[in-house]
């Protein structure tokens, strides 16, 4: 639920007076409206009508659903609402008893394979919560659309995952000087079940490797992770786009140059060095891409759920989450009038480093009439959320604009 501007010819042909005829109140601060700004009613989530769905499915070749915003309200996602991106078909079978891990590759000093019982006995174990989000959370509010999953706003959740550091095995195996970047590998099984392909497989550079958030888990919010969510053995790295942390893991390879694995090609999590115009058709190279590393600051509005219908007289507590990539979010605000003016809300700071921060404030409503509630975060580098879409690109990445609920007072 982003701010879509000039997305349609609605109010080209439609009177403030028609649109506050449909929602049967006045629009308070439509002087406030910024120029072609669609109101949530008319745009296609149907905030005030009523829908109200459970997970939303998005494919189920392979599975990819996501989470209702209203739905992630828990300070730690619970499995039940965290959001499922798959590129591949879930492994035929897992026999975890024999389940190894193996770290290879030319900047690697030897070839170690560890078994899953070896994990957990030699080396110390560590829990975080970590903030996981699609790169294409937010994909549908893209004009004219982008490829892939029409992800709204749903496709991120901050659980807590256990295992051990990534670097802590890599020190035990030990690493060449040459080493830049680490690619993992999995037992999902690709689309044509072709045994020669890989569905995906991504990495990142080696300095995002040694953090000591970076896991290689087999528990999630205390207990053996769920199948669809990379049973028995997971790789997690909080902060960039999920598809880096690689599901039903068996082997991470140490590279001296980028990996060049499946879903490393072409525009795959990669946005233009330069901007383009919507719909324009970029050379997929390297010379026209950058891979996404950092996510941009975001935030969400957890509660109430868009909606919300409220007496006059009440005043409205709202809250969500907040985060920012590797870095940390400094500051969360929130505005009844369409941008015009901002309140500061009160921000939590993060359980561990990765995490989201949770927000909170409350507001009051001069008038009945309808509203909307936008916020916006700002991280420790001063960068804000933006009030309108940010750039097109070809994937439909990083859609970061405030987050935005309908409210109807009176």
């Amino acid at each position: 639920m982003n701010p879509a501007f000039n997305r349609r010819h609605f109010l080209k042909t439609t009177s403030l007076s028609a649109l506050a005829a449909s929602l049967g109140t006045e629009i308070v601060f439509a002087d406030k409206l910024p120029k072609g700004y669609v109101p949530i009613l008319f745009d296609e989530n149907d905030a005030l009508k009523g829908k109200n769905p459970d997970m939303i499915v998005q494919g189920d070749k392979p599975w990819n659903v996501e989470s209702p915003v209203h739905l992630l309200d828990d300070r730690i996602t619970p499995v039940d609402k965290m959001f499922i991106r798959n590129n591949g078909l879930v492994p035929d079978k897992t026999d975890v008893k024999n389940w190894t891990l193996t770290i290879d590759g030319e900047s690697a000093k030897s070839k170690r394979t560890y078994t899953l019982d070896e994990l957990k006995k030699r080396f110390k174990h560590y829990t975080y919560q970590l903030v996981l989000e699609c790169g294409g959370n937010g994909r549908s509010g893209f004009q004219p659309p982008a490829s892939g999953n029409q992800w709204g706003q749903g496709a991120v959740h901050c659980a807590q995952w256990t295992g051990i550091r990534l670097k802590d095995v890599l020190a035990d195996v030990g690493i060449k000087n040459d080493a830049v970047y680490i690619g993992y590998h999995g037992s999902d099984i690709h689309l044509s079940r072709d045994p020669k392909k890989e569905p995906i497989s991504r990495g990142v550079p080696i300095a995002k490797a040694l953090e000591d958030e970076t896991l290689i888990a087999w528990q999630l919010n205390g207990k053996d992770i769920p199948e669809f969510h990379g049973y028995p053995l997971r790789l997690v790295i909080g902060g960039w786009p999920a598809s880096v942390s690689g599901k039903w893991l068996n082997r991470i390879s140490v590279r001296n140059k980028v990996h060049d694995g499946a879903k490393m090609e072409g525009h795959s999590y990669k946005m233009p060095k330069s901007p383009v115009a919507p719909g324009e058709d970029v050379p997929q190279t390297d010379e026209y891409f950058r891979i996404i590393e950092s996510m941009p600051v975001k935030s969400l509005i957890t509660y109430p759920k868009s909606g919300a219908m409220i007496s006059q007289d009440t005043e409205l507590s709202l809250r969500g989450h907040a985060w920012a990539g590797d870095h940390a979010v400094k500051k969360v605000e929130v505005s009844i009038d369409f941008g015009a003016t901002w309140q500061t809300c009160k921000t939590e700071a993060p359980v561990n480093r990765l995490a989201w921060q949770h927000w909170s404030t409350k507001v009051k409503f001069p008038v009945k009439g309808y509203y909307e509630v936008w916020a916006r975060a700002t991280d420790d580098r001063g960068n804000s959320q933006p009030m309108v879409m940010p750039a097109w690109n070809p994937g439909g990445y990083l859609n970061n604009a405030c987050e935005r609920i309908a409210v109807k007072v009176g």
